[in-house]
Formats: C-alpha cells, sequence, structure tokens
C-alpha cells in the first residue's frame, strides 16, 4: 500500500543528493540542468520500481525536454546560498544558451541515505553520470512514465513500474 508520508518532500536528502551529484558526476561537476533534472528522476523513479518509494518525494511533470522535478531549482539556490553548491553559467558563446554547472563546494552528508538509497545514488552516477543532459532527454522519452502523461502534467511514480529497468 501506498502511503502518504512517502509523497512528502524530504529535504535533506534532496539537499545531500544534488551535492552527491555535483561531487561525484564528471570531474566533480554535473554541467546542465537538463542533466541534473534527469539524474534526480532516475533516481526517484528507479528507486520507485525496486522499493515502492522515492528518495526525494519530489513531484515530476513531463516537460518537452523530459521529466522534470518541481523543487531542485529552489534547493540549489538554497545550498549556494549557503555556500555549498557553486551553481553558475557557463558561457558558451554568442547566439548559444549558457550552460548551468553545478558544483559542490560543501560534502553530501551520507548519514542520511539508508543502504538501498546509497546503493541507487551509486548506480545513477555509474549508469547515468557520462551521458549528456540530450542524451538522458531522448532515454526518458522513450519511457512509459513520460509517454503516458501530456505536457505539463504531473507524472505518477507507479508508471515506472512500466519501464522494465535492469536491476
Amino acid at each position: 500500500m501506498i502511503s502518504e508520508d512517502m509523497f512528502k518532500l524530504n529535504e535533506q536528502k534532496y539537499r545531500n543528493a544534488i551535492l552527491y551529484f555535483a561531487s561525484k558526476v564528471g570531474r566533480g561537476s554535473v554541467w546542465g540542468r537538463k542533466k541534473l533534472y534527469k539524474l534526480f528522476y532516475y533516481l526517484d523513479f528507479d528507486f520507485f520500481e525496486k522499493y515502492d518509494r522515492p528518495i526525494t518525494g519530489d513531484v515530476y511533470h513531463r516537460l518537452q525536454m523530459g521529466p522534470a522535478p518541481s523543487y531542485l531549482d529552489v534547493i540549489a539556490n538554497d545550498l549556494s546560498k549557503e555556500g555549498l553548491l557553486s551553481v553558475k553559467p557557463n558561457e558558451t558563446g554568442s547566439g548559444y544558451i549558457d550552460t548551468i554547472v553545478y558544483k559542490a563546494i560543501g560534502d553530501p552528508d551520507m548519514s542520511v541515505f539508508d543502504v538501498e538509497e546509497v546503493a541507487m545514488l551509486e548506480r545513477i552516477v555509474s549508469k547515468y553520470g557520462d551521458k549528456t543532459g540530450k542524451e538522458l532527454e531522448l532515454l526518458t522519452h522513450k519511457e512509459a512514465p513520460y509517454l503516458a502523461v501530456e505536457e505539463g502534467e504531473e507524472i505518477p511514480f507507479e508508471l515506472s513500474y512500466y519501464r522494465g529497468t535492469d536491476f
């Protein structure tokens, strides 16, 4: 049975997952908001598919470029104001949209996660961390959670059961 509590935002886990990704992906930073959005989509939807609950408790919506979490920008900005996360545009040149780069300044507090959550964080970095935001966008566009809802609609976690993830 699905409990209402599992869908409450867990800000402590959210903050530390951002710091984890921003320190473990690539050379110690996540390049692009789209990429970070998709890493969180996979974190929560893979975990839900396997354990019947999300990690962050965020709500995801279908946007043109794939699933997007609702609170990531707010929490990342809070971490930035606290001096724990650098959130800066990387100028890509005239006529191009700057890429936002997320770099951890503080270390994540891994004690907020249980053993299965830590394993999932590691899995997401290993499986998706080297992909671009565009590659992740294309992957999510082929999945049942994205395909089953209209633009702007909330994506129900239960749709993760129709993805057939290779655990």
